[in-house]
Formats: C-alpha cells, sequence, structure tokens
C-alpha cells in the first residue's frame, strides 16, 4: 500500500489565499496563525515577508502531529518603504494617493514546515492609473482596503486602480500559485491533476 499523502494545512484565515487554494480543487484545514506582524528596525521587504511567512508555518507546524503546513506573507513596497495594512480610512486613501500613477512592488513570500521546510518568494510590479481624489476617498470609504497590504484588493473593487502587472497576477492576491503547487507537491500533497 502507498504512503499516505499529507493534509495541506493553511496558515491564514485570508478568505484570498482559501478561495485561491479551492478554486484549484486542493482539500485543505484552516489554522490560522496568529503573530506579532510588526517590522523590526533595518528590515527589508523580502526579508519581512520571508519572516512572517516561514514563522506563520512553524507556528502552526508546532499544533500538529502530521500533515504539511502552507503560510504566506504579502507586503507592498514604495520606493523602499514598506506599506501593511492601513488603520482606517485615512490611511488608507493617504496610502492609495502615493501609489496613483506610479508602480509599486508586491512581495509575497510562501513557506513550508511540518513535514518539509522550503520557501519561496515572488515579486510583482504593479502600476497604479492616475486617480481622482474623490475617486480613492470613495474607495478608502468601502472599507475593502482596511486588511490589505497597501490598501488595496486587485480582485475586489480596487481592481479599478491598477493599469498594469508585471509578474504574478496570484501573488498580488495573496499566493503565488506557480511556486506554491511546487512547494506543496514537493512536501506530498496531492496536486489536482495527480491520480489518488
Amino acid at each position: 500500500m502507498p504512503p499516505q499523502r499529507p493534509v495541506l494545512i493553511l496558515a491564514s484565515a485570508s478568505p484570498r489565499r482559501q478561495a485561491l487554494l479551492a478554486e484549484l480543487g486542493l482539500a485543505f484545514v484552516i489554522d490560522p496563525a496568529e503573530l506579532d506582524e510588526s517590522i523590526r528596525p533595518g528590515e527589508s521587504a523580502l526579508t519581512y515577508v520571508r519572516r512572517l511567512a516561514r514563522d506563520k508555518a512553524e507556528l502552526v507546524a508546532g499544533r500538529h502531529a502530521e500533515g504539511l503546513v502552507l503560510a504566506a506573507d504579502t507586503t507592498v513596497v514604495l520606493e523602499g518603504r514598506i506599506l501593511g495594512k492601513p488603520a482606517d480610512a485615512r490611511e488608507a486613501e493617504a496610502m492609495l494617493a502615493s501609489l496613483a500613477g506610479r508602480t509599486h512592488r508586491v512581495v509575497t513570500a510562501v513557506a513550508t514546515a511540518g513535514r518539509r521546510r522550503a520557501e519561496e518568494t515572488v515579486e510583482t510590479e504593479v502600476t497604479f492609473a492616475p486617480c481622482r481624489r474623490e475617486a480613492l476617498a470613495w474607495y478608502a470609504a468601502t472599507g475593502e482596503p482596511l486588511d490589505k497590504a497597501g490598501g488595496y484588493a486587485l480582485q475586489g473593487k480596487g481592481g479599478f486602480l491598477v493599469e498594469r502587472i508585471r509578474g504574478s497576477h496570484s501573488a498580488v492576491v495573496g499566493l503565488p500559485l506557480v511556486e506554491t503547487l511546487a512547494l506543496i507537491g514537493a512536501g506530498g500533497v496531492r496536486l489536482p491533476w495527480e491520480a489518488p
């Protein structure tokens, strides 16, 4: 009898990450990781997202005797400055105004722990269209930006802000699918096209 495939455990409460995995037909268990997401002094965006993805994966792996834990973290970077999640609509509007008409980077790290430790990082360039202040205020007031790095959701109402993407669309949403499937496949999880 062949060895049993490991259960995939998603260390995230993000509906966007859950939807991306579910759309592929992957079976997974949700066990969110709660930890301090503060940026450390002098920490680069790359180091920051890698640390958070790895720490989330390790934290949740410590709660499970078996399985492969998948974690991710995404941040937005403008001219070297990390833009986290805005605290309120006013901060969201200011953040969006700084991005309007400019190109920024979205950096997403994905990590696995438990059965196999590994990580990948993906950087994507996103260019915002020039935008009127009224449009930014309207979008900020919808509430959608409040739990999103950089204050926008590409897959939601915030899609109207984005003029161009160079790189991984799914990484901007929160989970780079090419890299994620490679990591979980290497960790023994059955991919949608593989026989049971």
